[in-house]
């Protein structure tokens, strides 16, 4: 069995074992709050494959930022960073793809939407890069500056649309609605779901692709395992190495926000987005940082938004319940690649007794 089946394999276990666990958990939280688990239940599958609408509409239209924010913390997690910044380097995106919309839309017309997709890549670039800087100059955990730089992004997000962003009539906090010669192509006809799920398709076979078959991404992935060993042995500059993921991870989360803005919302506004960023992290993790994997996990954590809000509608059940499922898949996922680690090196530690006598 080859290395990448074997991680196939794995990928769809641990995702089995998580919808497992993930409606047993459900299950009792909807037993001791009062509400009727079969009625909830049915609310939720529906609200998320219940017809081909839901599936294409709700489904993977959320499936789209969960994909590409998950593939911005794959790949910098493979680098040994922590960027729990992708929420605000989605933000990020988004804001500018609005301004940049805002400054060619009317000179440029159609033409324009691939430079407001660029743009908002390299906002998230930049917004990452300002925690690659700390972290290089002044040697500030990047957990801690991505985690800060998401409410300076946030704030900064609610003063745009309340100043230089806001819509012509200043009522509400919210940007112009974007033109719809701007907007993302739909995919399908009688659906909302966009080219950007295509878009988030393609970039995670060019990530998995990269990271196996070229040099520069053996270095990545050199530098995420063993960073001193890198360094020394293969002579590998690990500081561009990390700067370059920061970049690139930010890259993809900023993508995030102008596919988010121009295929989705078409507008900006304060809860553009219900925290996909920090989802991510999930996403990335179930999918133990493989970029095909974070597809497939973004499509159940989808789901899980989608159905959730029918739920809601339908069955009265607050969505808070199903934000309190997605903490704990979080928290298990953490804690099982923990355990997975520790019991690797406990594997391979090596004690006199092991050790063969000489001869």
């Amino acid at each position: 069995m080859t290395p990448a089946t074997r991680t196939a394999l794995d990928v769809v276990l641990r995702l089995g074992i998580t919808l497992a666990l993930t409606a047993g958990f459900l299950v009792v939280l909807l037993v001791i709050t009062g509400y009727d688990p079969g009625q909830s239940l049915r609310a939720l599958v529906n609200g998320a494959f219940g017809s081909w609408y839901a599936i294409t509409s709700a489904t993977f239209v959320r499936a789209v930022p969960l994909a590409l924010t998950g593939l911005a913390v794959a790949l910098a997690f493979r680098a040994g960073l922590l960027n729990i910044g992708a929420e605000g380097q989605l933000l990020a995106g988004a804001a500018a793809s609005t301004a940049a919309a805002a400054v060619l839309g009317s000179s440029l017309g159609a033409a324009a939407l691939p430079i407001i997709l660029l743009i908002g890549m390299l906002a998230g670039s930049a917004w990452a890069g300002i925690a690659a800087l700390l972290r290089q100059r002044f040697g500030v955990l990047e957990v801690i500056s991505t985690i800060m730089l998401n409410f300076v992004a946030l704030y900064a997000v609610g003063w745009l649309v309340r100043g230089p962003l806001q819509e012509p009539s200043q009522i509400y906090p919210q940007s112009v609605a974007l033109d719809k010669a701007l907007q993302l192509p739909v995919l399908l006809a009688g659906s909302r779901l966009h080219v950007g799920s295509l878009i988030a398709v393609l970039l995670a076979a060019a990530a998995w692709w990269w990271l196996r078959n070229t040099a520069s991404g053996f270095r990545l992935r050199a530098v995420g395992l063993n960073s001193s060993a890198a360094a020394t042995s293969g002579r590998i500059n690990v500081a561009r190495v990390s700067v370059s993921a920061f970049l690139m991870s930010g890259a993809l989360a900023g993508l995030a926000g102008s596919v988010e803005y121009t295929g989705v919302t078409y507008a900006l506004y304060e809860n553009l987005s219900p925290g996909y960023g920090y989802t991510a992290i999930a996403v990335a993790l179930l999918a133990r940082l493989n970029p095909l994997g974070v597809l497939g996990t973004a499509i159940l954590f989808g789901a899980l938004q989608a159905g959730g809000s029918a739920m809601q509608r339908d069955a009265g059940v607050p969505i808070a319940l199903v934000n309190v499922v997605e903490a704990v898949i979080i928290l298990l996922v953490i804690a099982g690649d923990r355990v997975r680690l520790s019991l690797a090196r406990t594997a391979h530690t090596v004690t006199p007794e092991s050790v063969p006598p000489s001869t």
